[in-house]
Order: structure tokens, then sequence, then C-alpha cells
């Protein structure tokens, strides 16, 4: 790209401007981040006017995308889109991290020209990869661009997406770090040393310097990124504080406002008017924002699912056998094809157990191994969903969700997409003890607000609910044990659908009701079956979406006058306590008892386990006639 003369002149006039801008917003906001700010400003600048990423495209696919990953500067970044056009100027300025405005304190998605919410530091690299791996996928030639922090450089995830772009040979992925050697608590050499440099090239990575301040420079070590064979990092040499007098050179502004004084010797300084500052306080006290932020939807995709596959009840197979077979087969359908969504699987080094292997020799180039690296693999495949794919991720239960909880809270937070495949959850997991069974996932997607949550009961349910899954927009969890699971005669015909939200009703009984979490319908089944026979008339209910509890499933049952719910989970967090609390909020009464997992479970057999945590049948018919 063409630096000329008078370019470097307006870019020079904006970042006076932007830092003007940054700075006021902090102090009428009375918090904020004004000293990595001041010494993000050129390289932010020089992104945005590098990347082929504007005002009119950045809502489309085909472009460029910029993350910030240290998004604290919020100012910064928004007074240099101000300066840019992707916003206005004012709207942000006197409205930063005021109540009902989309500038928020940290950068979301909502603002024009930010492709990502960034919380915790570090988290951006893994976004950027993750949008780097869709354009590929989508075989769109767009560049992604990084900007991060030196804190965060010591960062385990960091580590685990830089090796994910190197051995995915990802030369369209350019990160630039702010070294301005100041983090939050003092110098970066006495907190935590690292050699960022040495860093990033042990991993594989072409690493270029240059004066964080020169917009010849940075735009110098752009063009030679465009043209390397490899990720390249560039590490731009800044003064915290750049061009803030007293800002300049210490940790003190790191996290907080400058005060009124200061604040307007800054902007005098950078040839603003001095009084500008308390102005703009005086018409925050009075200005009510008038920009909420674009509206940022999940990719609705558009693949062809095939025929269903029937498994009758003398067939013997588990839940995450009859995924697998889905996603291959819709994978091959879909593979390649012009106007199909691409589905990109991402695996962290257990495809033959997560039952992604056959999809990986159907469709490679489609298919990531991230190897152990959670923490990454959990943010790219949100980022890619974003980025224009249908996004799978397949691991076990404790890795996928206990281990990564906050980065799914950002997949949320970012209206992200991904497909989140769980197996070896509950206590089906049981020789491998205590530290390998996922008895809270339920807790965990029940804290956020936008996933949903599927937990199937046997293969066929599980066939349904993966298309249907692969074909619907947002966040979503299919939740499923390691077990060969009973097929339940209900599910097996061709008529047969999921439907999110819906208790299917199994058994007919007047005096108690069973409300069952996915493969425990087989248990609660035999259950209401030898009730039968001791003269006890039992309804079952198959719960596959513990989070949308079925409130007229619920109040049909209330009728008997008991309920009783069991569930592979901590009785804490689980379906029965989503469904009791439901219960109270909607004034629905009926004696309730549900059953779980009380504690840490012990190592042996799924079964074995499962009995001494009470989830048998035995103890089911116990329960409803106690409760009786």
């Amino acid at each position: 790209m063409l630096l000329t003369n008078e370019k470097i002149a307006r870019l020079k006039v904006a970042a006076s401007r932007a830092r003007i801008n940054s700075v006021t917003m902090v102090q009428a906001a009375n918090s904020g981040h004004p000293g990595g700010a001041f010494s993000s400003i050129e390289m932010i600048l020089s992104v945005y006017s590098y990347a082929d990423v504007t005002p009119e495209n950045c809502g489309s696919f085909n472009r460029d995308y910029v993350i910030v990953s240290h998004g604290h500067v919020s100012s910064g970044v928004y007074a240099a889109l101000g300066e840019l056009g992707f916003i206005d100027t004012d709207e942000a300025v006197i409205n930063f991290r005021k109540l009902h405005s989309v500038f928020q304190g940290h950068i979301v998605r909502e603002v024009p020209g930010i492709d990502w919410a960034t919380g915790n530091l570090g988290q951006g690299l893994s976004a950027g990869v993750g949008y780097a791996l869709a354009q590929r996928a989508r075989g769109h030639d767009g560049r992604v661009f990084v900007l991060m922090g030196d804190g965060a450089q010591t960062k385990g995830q960091l580590a685990e997406s830089r090796r994910v772009a190197v051995k995915e040979n990802l030369n369209n992925i350019t990160a630039l770090i702010d070294l301005n050697n100041i983090q939050i608590c003092g110098d970066i050499h006495k907190i935590m040393p690292c050699n960022v440099k040495e860093l990033w090239e042990a991993d594989g990575w072409k690493v270029l310097e240059c004066d964080g301040h020169s917009f010849e420079e940075i735009f110098d070590c752009l063009e030679q990124a465009d043209k390397a064979a490899q990720p390249t990092v560039i590490i731009c040499r800044t003064v915290m504080g750049k061009d803030g007098l007293k800002m300049e050179g210490t940790e003190e502004f790191h996290g907080k406002a400058t005060g009124l004084e200061l604040c307007e010797e800054i902007v005098a300084s950078l040839g603003g008017e001095k009084d500008m500052p308390e102005k703009v306080l005086e018409l925050r006290k009075t200005t009510s924002p008038k920009y909420f932020g674009r509206e940022i939807s999940p990719v609705t995709p558009s693949l062809e699912t095939g025929e269903k596959f029937i498994y009758t009840p003398d067939i013997k197979t588990d839940n995450r056998s009859a995924f697998g077979k889905v996603l291959a087969q819709v994978g091959s359908l879909n593979y390649k094809k012009p106007g199909r969504t691409p589905i990109l699987v991402f695996d962290c080094d257990l495809c033959p157990s997560v039952q992604t292997k056959k999809f990986s020799e159907l469709c490679p180039d489609n298919f990531v191994q991230c190897g152990i690296q959670e923490h990454a693999t959990a943010t790219i495949s949100g980022a890619a969903s974003a980025g224009g794919v249908v996004s799978v991720w397949a691991d076990f239960g404790v890795f996928g969700i206990d281990e990564v909880y906050n980065q799914h809270r950002l997949n949320d937070i970012n209206n992200a997409g991904n497909k989140l495949i769980l197996t070896h959850t509950g206590l089906d997991v049981g020789e491998d003890g205590s530290t390998h069974q996922c008895i809270d996932y339920i807790g965990l997607m029940n804290n956020m607000y936008g996933w949903k949550l599927i937990v199937p009961a046997d293969p066929n349910q599980t066939d349904r609910a993966t298309r249907w899954l692969l074909t619907t927009p947002g966040c979503m969890c299919l939740a499923m044990g390691r077990s060969k699971t009973p097929v339940i005669p209900e599910f097996a015909n061709e008529g047969f659908e999921f439907e999110y939200g819906r208790a299917v009703k199994l058994r007919e009984g007047g005096q108690a009701a069973v409300f069952a979490l996915g493969y425990m319908t087989a248990t609660a089944l035999k259950a209401a079956d030898e009730l039968a026979g001791q003269g006890v008339s039992v309804s079952v209910y198959s719960v596959s979406s513990p989070l949308a509890p079925d409130m007229d499933a619920i109040r049909e049952a209330a009728k008997t006058g008991a309920i009783i719910t069991i569930e592979d989970h901590n009785v804490n967090t689980g379906m029965g306590a989503i469904m009791g609390v439901s219960m109270m909020r909607e004034g629905i009464s009926a004696k309730f008892k549900n059953i779980g997992v009380s504690h840490y479970g012990p190592s042996g057999s799924a079964d074995d386990v499962r009995k001494f945590m009470g989830l048998s049948v035995e103890n089911v018919i116990k329960t409803v006639k106690e409760i009786l």
C-alpha cells in the first residue's frame, strides 16, 4: 500500500485528535485505561487504515478482520474508529462507559469495526486464528490482524494459538504487539520476565520490529508481513502514555483517569481546546446515548442434511457414534460444494473417542487437529463460527467445558454460534474416576444466556438432534456419555423429529411423574414398568433440553401430585434444580424430589458408580414410593 507524505501527515493529525478524544472520554467517565490507549494509537490507526475493512464492508464476510486483544484500550480504539468514519466520535466521547451506551469499557462486536469482544487478555490471537481458518475454508484470501499488549505475552493460551497458526500454515494472519514495557503493576520484566521475540520465533513465526509510533515503519512491516510465507508478528516498541505529559513512562495511568487538570493540559498540548474535557463532562450529564450499536447475528448455515439413520431396538450402539455418523454424512454431502456453508471440525487429540475420525478422513481440509490445547481451541472454534462457517468442536466434558468455561462465556457474549460436542459426560466415564466425571456441565451452561444444551436419550434422538444443531444458528452444546445406550422404541421411527425444549412423554400414569435426563430415560422406563407391576401408575417424560423446561409437560405432571427428576449430574445445579425453580416461579405445586449426583464419584464401572450414587432402577422405585 502506497504511503504518501500526505497520508502520513493526515495520520499524524488523526493520532493527535485520537489522543485528545481518548483521554477526554476516560476523564468524562472517570474510569478507563488512557496510558495503554496512548501507546497503541499509531498501531491501531495503521492497521485499520491498511486493512481491507471499511465502514461500508465491516458487516460482510469477504474482507479483512481486525481483532483487538487488549480490549481495555477501548478509548483509543473508539477514537481511532471515529477518525476513520466507523462511528460518530462525539457519541463515543460523551457516552463512553455510560449506561445503555454501546461504547463499553471493553470493546464489543456491536461497535462497527470491532470483530471480537475480548475479555481475558491473551484470547485475541485465538480469535484471530479462528477467523483466519474460516477465511481459508470459505476460499477468501483476506487477512486477519491481531493487536495486543505486552503484559499478556506470558499467557499459555497465546502459545497454544501461535502453534496452531504455524501448524495450519496461516500466512494470512499478522499479529502486532504494543511493547511499552509497562503493565498495571509496573515493569513487565519485574512482574513476569520473558523474551517476547524469542517466544514467537520458537513457535515458528516471522518476527519484525519497528518504532510503534512511526507510521512509516509500521506500514513497511505490514507490507513485509503480507508477502511472508508464514504467520508474522510485528513488535511495536512504544512509550506508555506517549504524548500524554505526566502519563509518559509510568504505570500510574494504566487503569485510571488523569484527573481534570492533567487532562486539560494534555488536550492543550496536543492542539485541542483546553476546556474541552469540562464541556464533555457537562454534555455527559445532560445527554443520553443515541446509538445503541449494530445487530450481531450468528451464521445461519446452508447445508444438505441427508437421510436420517434409524436405529431399531436390536441395535446396540452409543450416542457419540450416532453423532459421528451424522457428522461424517453431512460433512461429505457438503464438502467443498458451492453455496454450502463450510463445516470446520476441531479436535484436541481425541478424534477416535469423540467420533470425529470419519469426518477427518472424508473432509481432510476441513478438519483441524489442535492437539492438547483446549483453551485456544474453545476460542478458535467460536471465532471461526463468527467468520462464516459451521464450527464443531468435540471433546470430553471435563476438557470441553469445565476447563474452558470463560472462553465459552465470551463466545456467548460474541454471539458466535459454535457447536460444542461433549462426550464422556456425567458418571458414564466411571473408571476414570472423579477427575474425569463431568457432572457440572448443565450448571455451567445455565450460567450463560445464549447457549442451548441438548442431552439426547438414545441414538435416534442423537441423530435428529445433531442434524438440527448443525443447521440452526447460535451457540449449542450436545452432551453425551460414552456407553452403549438402549434404543427408545418411540424414537425409532421415520416420523420422529427432535424439538428443542420439548419433554417427550413415554409412559402414562396418574400417581406420580418421573422426568429423566438423556440416557437416564432407560432407567426411568424400567422403574415405571416395575412399578406398574406393583400397581403404581407413573408417567415418564424424557428430557433432552434441561435449560429450557417444558412448562406444559410440568403442569400436566404436577396434576399427579408428585414429580421426581433423575439425572447423571450434580443434584444442586442440574435439570431438577432448574425445574424446581421454574415451578416456583410459575406457582406450580406438587411434591418434588430430585435424584442426582451428591458428591464426587469413585472409580468403577459406569453402572456401579451410578448405582452407588442412587441413580438406579431400585432407587427410583424407592423414591416414588417414599414421595407417595
